[in-house]
C-alpha cells in the first residue's frame, strides 16, 4: 500500500477524532458503546486508533452513524472538517 499524502492523513485524523467525540458524547466508554450496539469493544477501538495506517472505511462511518441515528451530512457538517 502506497504512503497517504499529509491531506489523507489529516482527513484520517479528522474522521477518528470525530468518531472519538460522538462516542463520547453519549457518555459511555468504548466497552460500554460496544456492549449497547453488541459490538466487539476492539472494534470500537480500532475505529479510534490514530494509529492504523488505513483509517476506517465510509461503510464503518455508515454505521457508526446508523448506530447514533445519524446521517453522513450530520457526520461530515461538524466544524472539524471546514
Amino acid at each position: 500500500m502506497s504512503s497517504l499524502s499529509k491531506d489523507d492523513i489529516e482527513l484520517r485524523n479528522k474522521i477518528t477524532q470525530r468518531l472519538i467525540d460522538l462516542r463520547a458524547s453519549t457518555g459511555l466508554n468504548q466497552s460500554d458503546f460496544a456492549k449497547l450496539h453488541d459490538i466487539d469493544r476492539q472494534q470500537v477501538n480500532r475505529w479510534e486508533s490514530f494509529e492504523s495506517e488505513r483509517g476506517v472505511t465510509i461503510y464503518t462511518i455508515k454505521r457508526f452513524c446508523t448506530l447514533l441515528k445519524m446521517t453522513l451530512q450530520e457526520f461530515f457538517s461538524d466544524p472539524l472538517f471546514r
